[in-house]
C-alpha cells in the first residue's frame, strides 16, 4: 500500500502538505485541513456555525457544518476539478472549528458571531462559513463591511430574505433587507440569483429569478453578476436551497423550479474576476437528505469558494 497518513487535522504540521487519509477514515475538518485557532500565516479560514433558531419552517441547520466536513472528505488531493491546482500548496487554509454558541441564549448569538468573526477578519485571513441557516450571515456581513465597508453581496437563493422585522429579531428570512437598511451592502451593486418567491421589498436589489437562470446560459448569469457588481467588493452567501430540491432537498425551505448543481457551478467557476471579500454556505439541514446529495453539493460549492480565491491569491502574488 502506498504511504497514508491518517487523522491529518490533527497530526499534520505544515498548512500546506496533502492529505492522504483513507476517505471514509480520520478526522473530519473540512478537506482534511489542520483544526487550529491559530492564525499567524494563515491565508483562508474555514469556520463552522452551528445555529438554526432563526428557521421558519424545518429546523436542522446547526448540523450543516458537521455534513459539509463529512462530504469534503471525498476530495483527495489530486489537483481539484476544475481548478487544476492543489488549492493549499500556496493557500496555507485552516480549519478554525466552530462558533461556540448558547443554545439557551439566543439574544446573544449575533454579537457572538460577529466579535469571533471579526478576530478572524484581523488576523488578515479570508473567512469562509459553513452554516447554519442563512441568519447566520448577517453578522458575518457586519464584521466584514466593517473592514471593507458597504459590500456588493451575491446571493444564490430561492429566497430574497427582504422580509420587514422589528429590531433584535433574529430572523433567517429578513437579514438582506436589515444588511440594506443598515448600509452593510450596497443595494445597487448586489444581486440575487435563483430566486423563486415574492417578498414585499426587494430594498433595490437587482433579481435573476428561477425561470430566468433556467433560460439563461451559465456563461449568460455569471457576466450579469460580474457587470452589476463592477469593482465593488462583494460578499458571496449561498443558499443551499437555490438549487432544486432535486439537488439539494437536504434544507429547511426546499422550492421547486432551481437550477441543477452542475449549471450553478459552471456559474460559480466564471466569477474569477470578481473581488470576493468572504463567503459562506447556509441551510444544510442533512436530516431531510438523501446519501448526501445536499451535504455534497454544498461542500463543493464551499471547494468552488476556496478555488476562487486560490486563483485570485496567485494572481495578485504573481
Amino acid at each position: 500500500m502506498a504511504p497514508k497518513t491518517i487523522d491529518h487535522a490533527v497530526t499534520t504540521r505544515s498548512l500546506h502538505s496533502a492529505a492522504t487519509d483513507p476517505t471514509h477514515a480520520g478526522v473530519l475538518s473540512f478537506m482534511r485541513r489542520k483544526y487550529t485557532k491559530q492564525l499567524k500565516g494563515v491565508d483562508a479560514v474555514v469556520w463552522g456555525i452551528p445555529f438554526d433558531a432563526a428557521t421558519s419552517n424545518r429546523p436542522g441547520a446547526r448540523f450543516g457544518p458537521q455534513a459539509i466536513r463529512r462530504a469534503s472528505a471525498i476530495f483527495d488531493n489530486d489537483p481539484q476539478y476544475p481548478f487544476q491546482r492543489d488549492l493549499f500548496a500556496d493557500m496555507a487554509t485552516v480549519d478554525y472549528g466552530d462558533c461556540l454558541l448558547d443554545y439557551g441564549n439566543h439574544a446573544k448569538t449575533p454579537a457572538t458571531i460577529e466579535r469571533e468573526a471579526t478576530r478572524i477578519l484581523k488576523s488578515g485571513a479570508y473567512l469562509l462559513t459553513l452554516g447554519g441557516d442563512h441568519f447566520v450571515t448577517y453578522p458575518i456581513l457586519k464584521a466584514h463591511a466593517a473592514l471593507h465597508g458597504p459590500l456588493a453581496l451575491v446571493q444564490f437563493d430561492a429566497h430574497q430574505d427582504t422580509w420587514p422585522d422589528e429590531k433584535g429579531r433574529i430572523d433567517h428570512g429578513s437579514f438582506v433587507g436589515r444588511a440594506a437598511r443598515e448600509g452593510l451592502i450596497d443595494a445597487e451593486r448586489s444581486i440575487q440569483i435563483g430566486i423563486r418567491t415574492h417578498a414585499p421589498d426587494d430594498c433595490g436589489i437587482r433579481i435573476v429569478y428561477g425561470y430566468e437562470v433556467e433560460e439563461m446560459r451559465a456563461e449568460e448569469i455569471a457576466d450579469t453578476i460580474v457587470r452589476h457588481v463592477g469593482s465593488r467588493s462583494a460578499y458571496l452567501t449561498f443558499d443551499i436551497d437555490c438549487l432544486d430540491p432535486a439537488y439539494a432537498p437536504g434544507t429547511g425551505t426546499p422550492v421547486a423550479g432551481g437550477p441543477s448543481s452542475a449549471k450553478i457551478l459552471s456559474v460559480l467557476r466564471k466569477l474569477g474576476a470578481l473581488h470576493i471579500a468572504g463567503s459562506d454556505v447556509v441551510e444544510v439541514a442533512p436530516a431531510y437528505d438523501h446519501a448526501d446529495l445536499t451535504a455534497i453539493a454544498g461542500s463543493t460549492i464551499a471547494m468552488y469558494m476556496l478555488g476562487l480565491r486560490a486563483e485570485w491569491l496567485a494572481e495578485r502574488r504573481g
